[in-house]
């Protein structure tokens, strides 16, 4: 008996205000049965995603100018895809304007010198009636992401990409003979830009991207592109060599452009035919079955072999050697 004195003794622990305490008592049926399913994160307040769920909320309550602005960075859903984009620079607000892309919001810097492009800019914005935000340039940097905004951006709805299809109906309906680019493998959105603004400049139809591991229309692909992004439509392809296939089938040549081709872009003689020109990226140049698919491989000729173009200048000599063969045919 006297163990289990003082067994039941050594339960109470020093300083402890609560008495000894003999059996589970249905403790420990108590911790077996836990504390029900574990919160969303969310839902915890302590959690930074309750934060910034709270933060959002309370954006979305106040609405204005820095409701807005904050809420740039959490327009991305589930997805991961954007319900919209940033586009700043005069030249690429103007164009946007004027081919009339939906237009949420315009921004414009509180401390801006006016020119020719800002006030075509204001009176399209007063023509359609466009919500009109003037900030800092503070705001305006936030916004772009550190980019060249020129003291003007536009929010515009995520790019909407056009079926490969859809290029050929263009071309055809308004009577064209059609030019299309396809981009393999180009990763970086300012070559699609790039490309975008020689598209624009040169009479293209189209150009097409692969779904997968490319650039997008994003803000900056819109930036280098000059507003050309708001003329020349973009389809994106599931699988590219298809897509070259069903152009193929449709009577297009289907040309690729790599510096090891064989025949020079100005000795083209498919130029005035239905073209579809292929640029592969600067450092793989074209994949293999997409070169295999290609009914020709021209080359850019450079002073020194171990020289190379970058994705925007190979597609703009290209275009522009396919658009002098065909003015000279027209003429001739």
């Amino acid at each position: 008996m006297a163990g289990n004195s003082r067994r039941q003794g050594a339960v109470r622990k020093p300083g402890s205000k609560k008495g000894a305490r003999v059996g589970t008592g249905g403790h420990g049926r108590q911790a077996l049965e836990g504390r029900g399913p574990t919160p969303k994160a969310e839902d915890r307040p302590y959690h930074p995603a309750a934060k910034r769920k709270a933060s959002s909320e309370r954006d979305a309550g106040k609405g204005g100018r820095g409701g807005q602005g904050r809420s740039q960075n959490r327009s991305q859903g589930r997805s991961g895809a954007k319900s919209h984009e940033i586009v700043g620079g005069r030249n690429s607000v103007v164009e946007a304007l004027r081919a009339d892309i939906p237009v949420s919001t315009v921004y414009l810097s509180s401390r801006i010198d006016s020119d020719d492009r800002i006030r075509d800019i204001l009176r399209e914005v007063t023509a359609r009636s466009l919500p009109l935000l003037e900030v800092s340039k503070a705001e305006l940097d936030r916004l772009t992401d550190g980019g060249v905004h020129q003291g003007v951006a536009i929010q515009v709805p995520a790019y909407s990409y056009a079926e490969p299809e859809a290029l050929l109906d263009l071309a055809t309906g308004n009577g064209r003979t059609p030019l299309i680019v396809a981009l393999d493998g180009i990763t970086d959105p300012r070559n699609l830009g790039a490309a975008l603004r020689s598209a624009g400049a040169f009479g293209v139809d189209g150009l097409v991207v692969p779904q997968r591991r490319a650039a997008g229309v994003t803000a900056s692909a819109w930036k280098v592109s000059a507003g050309a992004a708001a003329r020349i439509p973009v389809a994106r392809a599931t699988n590219l060599v298809r897509a070259l296939e069903m152009y193929k089938e449709a009577g297009c040549f289907v040309v690729g452009l790599d510096g090891d081709g064989p025949t020079e872009i100005g000795d083209l003689d498919l130029a005035g035919d239905p073209l579809v020109l292929v640029l592969g990226s600067e450092g793989k140049g074209l994949g293999r079955l997409v070169r295999e698919t290609c009914d020709l491989i021209v080359s850019i000729p450079i002073a020194a072999s171990t020289e190379s173009l970058n994705a925007g200048t190979a597609i703009g000599i290209a275009l522009y050697e396919v658009a002098r063969k065909r003015r000279d045919a027209a003429s001739a």
